[in-house]
């Protein structure tokens, strides 16, 4: 699927739409959420692990209000907008959207993947987990790549400035 980067942006409520054309055309649908602030190679690694659990990838960002809820007042570092055209860049992300709670379980529950993709610190019994399986999905685990995480890329650029 080549979308421009633009469409494949898609706004929370156009998604109804969108799940049930790939639905109806007999797509499966993989989902990944998560702030994805200071895009890494271990996100990279987590993205293309999940791209190819199904034929459509759905990447679904906490909006910024939502990163400051649960991370920190000084997150992201990276605003929405622009962390939704990085998103949109890469290939392997077939359309990416936002949700502003704290948890994806209601974009979840709309979106309804086949298979939702989170990272091994979550595990098997994550908080999406009870969501998926009530609409027949899976949920696959993807083991992190060590010392790749947005806080200790943080860290590490504090202790070289100290």
């Amino acid at each position: 699927m080549s979308l421009s980067r633009k469409n494949k942006i898609i706004k929370p409520h156009l998604l109804d739409e969108v799940v049930g054309n790939l639905k109806t055309e007999g797509k499966t649908i993989a989902t990944l959420n998560g702030s994805f602030d200071l895009m890494h190679a271990g996100h990279l690694e987590m993205i293309s692990i999940a791209s190819d659990q199904a034929d459509v990838l759905i990447v679904a960002l906490n909006t910024d209000a939502s990163i400051q809820q649960y991370k920190s007042s000084s997150r992201p570092i990276i605003p929405l907008d622009c962390r939704l055209k990085m998103m949109a860049a890469l290939e392997m992300v077939d359309y990416v959207t936002w949700f502003d709670e704290t948890d994806p379980c209601r974009i979840l529950a709309q979106i309804k993947p086949h298979v939702h993709v989170n990272g091994a610190e979550y595990g098997e019994n994550c908080i999406e987990a009870e969501t998926v399986k009530a609409h027949g999905g899976k949920i696959h685990i993807v083991s992190l790549v060590p010392g790749l995480s947005t806080s200790q890329i943080i860290k590490k650029i504090v202790a070289t400035c100290a």
